[in-house]
């Protein structure tokens, strides 16, 4: 049988279907090529815009449960570009939907609430705006977090979909949530039937800004990216007295103390070294004078963790060791400690791997891949989690992106010079180029999505 006419047609159908596909890979090269330019082109002609949202918004500050200003602002930013709005969603939250087509639903979330902080970074827009918190006390306020980062992104995400509305189809989601940092603004918009009441997401995407990197790059985890977190209170009691005759009472700031240092066990010796956790108590009260033994000492206490089973690991031993010193006092049954623990808790941010590694794609493709680098898990907590953990198990993604100057960084890498972290009243964000870059990344990382 003579082979060598089946063997050149087979190596002339390779050739073929080589060069089928460098024609491809260069169409789809040049589609991207051409979308990157006009997404950016699309940022340029509005950064003055999103450079006046941002300085608006860091100048008037919200706690959580209470944006309401920021919130009408979120909407009104919305409503200019035809989406269907619904308030007060859960408290201040806001729904927009923007209906282009039979495609994927997708949704993109950003936090609005502040923190009870005084600003200190000496900018000409810093933040004077003081709040009555939930106790009614007179409190200043700061985006010390990048919220005000975070919302600008959003609104620079939705006015660049709209704008490129014929590079897509599909359903776009914006969500403005209320209270990301007291835990409870996720849950709200959950219960109030965000998933029942709108189009359930095919992915869910969100970012928050990073002091940790330069404003040109972003910071992605495949899998694990935030803790959960949960809060738990602890009344220690005893037998109060006269502080001259200890041995006629049970000191509890003795026992409190005690309990203290025993819970640093949970972690050092209980829970596996290969399995991250964090049993921190971050406030003791106790007593009213130098010479009185109280009855009671109140321990609050933050717990993180990365799985349910070292969750409840961790809460198991708080209860043993806390009646082993109580017993080990002589105190009576009835005065052991109680133990309260919060009504939910925080899930951990847990990244799909597919999703992460679509848009980490986009990401490298319009931010090029030097801008976009693997992080660390952080111990941190962000309830952009709960809405991966529903029952319609939507894929979620939540990235970094960088908040520093690139110019500061290099420095602060080449001096060693510590900068102002999240939640620091010197936290001052490059924020011109974390909003471009954020919009980037979202934007494109988004339409690639609906394409999919």
């Amino acid at each position: 049988m003579d082979t060598s006419n089946t063997t050149h047609m087979h190596t002339h159908r390779f050739r073929i279907f080589i060069l089928l596909a460098i024609i491809s890979g260069l169409t789809l090269h040049a589609q991207d090529k051409v979308l990157v330019e006009t997404i950016s082109k699309e940022i340029n002609s509005k950064m003055d815009h999103y450079q006046s949202l941002y300085q608006h918004l860091h100048q008037h500050p919200e706690l959580s449960f209470q944006e309401s200003a920021t919130s009408d602002r979120m909407a009104e930013e919305l409503g200019k570009l035809n989406f269907q709005i619904t308030r007060n969603f859960g408290g201040t939250g806001i729904v927009g939907v923007f209906e282009n087509g039979d495609g994927p639903v997708i949704m993109v979330r950003t936090d609005m609430d502040a923190l009870p902080i005084e600003e200190k970074t000496g900018l000409p827009y810093a933040s004077k705006v003081t709040m009555k918190n939930e106790d009614g006390e007179e409190v200043p306020v700061m985006h010390a977090c990048g919220h005000d980062v975070h919302m600008t992104v959003w609104v620079g995400t939705a006015n660049t979909l709209v704008a490129l509305k014929d590079h897509w189809k599909g359903t776009l989601i914006m969500i403005a949530q209320q209270a990301e940092e007291k835990s409870g603004g996720a849950n709200a918009m959950i219960e109030e039937g965000l998933f029942r009441k709108f189009p359930v997401p095919d992915y869910a995407l969100a970012f928050h800004v990073n002091p940790g990197l330069p404003s040109t790059m972003v910071g992605y985890c495949p899998e694990a990216a935030f803790a959960g977190v949960s809060s738990v209170d602890i009344a220690v009691f005893g037998e109060g007295g006269h502080g001259a005759y200890p041995h006629e009472t049970i000191d509890p700031v003795v026992l409190a103390s005690r309990t203290v240092v025993d819970l640093q066990t949970i972690v050092s010796r209980e829970i596996s070294p290969l399995k991250p956790a964090v049993v921190t108590v971050g406030s003791i009260h106790g007593g009213t004078q130098h010479n009185i033994i109280p009855d009671r000492v109140d321990l609050q206490l933050t717990i993180r963790f990365y799985t349910d089973d070292v969750y409840r690991q961790i809460i198991e031993a708080i209860h043993r060791i806390t009646r082993g010193v109580a017993i080990s006092s002589g105190l009576p049954e009835n005065k052991f400690p109680e133990i309260t623990i919060a009504d939910s808790y925080t899930p951990p941010v847990q990244n799909n791997p597919a999703l992460t590694h679509h848009a980490t794609s986009s990401f490298s493709r319009i931010l090029g891949e030097k801008n976009v680098v693997r992080v660390e898990p952080t111990m941190a907590g962000e309830d952009f989690g709960k809405y991966g953990q529903t029952d319609e198990q939507i894929p979620i993604f939540m990235f970094w992106v960088g908040a520093v100057n690139p110019e500061v960084y290099a420095e602060s890498i080449e001096k060693d010079i510590s900068m102002p972290p999240l939640h620091s009243p010197h936290f001052a964000p490059d924020y011109i180029n974390s909003i471009r870059t954020g919009i980037k990344a979202m934007s494109f990382a988004t339409i690639n999505l609906f394409l999919k």
